[in-house]
C-alpha cells in the first residue's frame, strides 16, 4: 500500500513557526508511530515534549525538519531557518571546533570570511572561546554538545529542534547546559521544540510541556510553565516546581498505562 505524504500548508504572516494538524506516521513495516498529533509552536515559545520510548517523539522532529514526510495530516513550517541538534553531537572527527562549527554555513555556500566570523560569534555564545583548534576527541561530552549548538547557531535559526541532546550527559553537565540553553533562548528569541525523557528538564526549560502517550504517540496533556525567564537554577528546589513536575509525571504515567 502506498501512503501519500502529508501536504505542507502555505506560510502565514503570524508568529506561528510550526504547526502539526492531525499528523500521523505509519512506517512501511506497518508500525504506526504517531496518531492525530496537533500542536503549534510560536516565535518566542520553548515547547518540550515528554513521552515513553518509542512514542514517536523523534519522528515528530524529523517531520518538522522535512527529513521524514508524515503519512497523514498537515505539517506547516513558516521558516526556512531551522536548527537541528541531535542526540549525538555528530561532529566530524578530523575537523577542529572552528571548522566543525563552520560546516553548515560552508554547505550553504556562505563565503569563507563571513562564515569564519559567524562561527567565531557562535563559539563565543556557547562558551567555547579558546577551544577553536581542538579536535572532537579532546573535548568532553558537554563541550561536544556546545560545539553542535554553535554549528546550528551559525544559520541564525528561527526554529530550533532538539532531539534529546543532553540525555547522555551526567547530571551536573546537563544542568549547566540547560542553563546555557535558557540563556541562548532568552538572547536569540528563537522558537524551540525540545524532546526529552526527563520531566525535570522539561519543566525547567519550557514555556509549555507536552505529554505524549505510548505508541502510537498522541498528545494526552499539556502544561503551561509560567516561571519567568531567565530562570534561576534554584527554582528546581521550590515547592511550585516540584508540584508541576509531579503533575507532568502523573500525566506521563497515565498516558503510558
Amino acid at each position: 500500500m502506498t501512503i501519500a505524504p502529508s501536504p505542507v500548508a502555505p506560510a502565514t504572516t503570524t508568529d506561528q513557526l510550526l504547526r502539526f494538524e492531525n499528523v500521523a506516521m505509519t512506517f512501511p513495516n506497518g508500525t504506526t508511530a504517531l496518531s492525530g498529533v496537533s500542536l503549534t509552536v510560536n516565535r518566542g515559545e520553548f515547547v518540550t515534549v515528554v513521552g515513553p520510548s518509542g512514542c514517536g517523539k523523534s519522528t515528530l522532529l524529523r517531520i518538522a525538519s522535512g527529513l521524514t514526510p508524515a503519512t497523514e495530516g498537515v505539517t506547516q513550517v513558516d521558516t526556512s531557518r531551522i536548527g537541528y541538534v541531535f542526540q549525538d553531537a555528530t561532529l566530524l572527527p578530523w575537523r577542529d571546533v572552528q571548522s566543525n562549527v563552520e560546516l553548515l554555513a560552508e554547505l550553504n555556500g556562505i563565503p569563507k570570511k563571513q562564515r569564519t566570523a559567524t562561527a567565531k560569534e557562535a563559539i563565543d555564545l556557547v562558551g567555547l572561546s579558546g577551544f577553536e583548534k581542538h579536535l572532537p576527541k579532546t573535548l568532553s561530552g558537554g563541550m561536544k554538545m556546545r560545539t553542535s549548538l554553535a554549528r546550528s547557531l551559525t544559520l541564525n535559526p528561527e526554529l530550533f529542534l532538539f532531539d534529546e541532546p543532553f540525555g547522555a550527559l551526567d547530571e551536573i553537565t546537563r544542568e549547566r547546559l540547560n542553563d546555557e540553553l535558557i540563556r541562548l533562548f532568552t538572547e536569540q528569541q528563537f522558537a524551540g521544540l525540545f524532546i526529552t525523557h526527563s520531566v525535570s528538564e522539561a519543566v525547567y526549560l519550557s514555556t509549555r510541556v507536552i505529554v505524549m502517550s505510548g505508541r502510537p504517540g498522541h498528545i494526552v496533556d499539556e502544561f503551561p510553565v509560567e516561571f519567568p525567564f531567565p530562570r534561576d537554577p534554584d527554582i528546581r528546589f521550590t515547592a511550585e516546581y516540584a508540584e508541576l513536575c509531579g503533575k507532568v509525571s502523573h500525566a506521563l504515567r497515565e498516558g503510558h498505562s
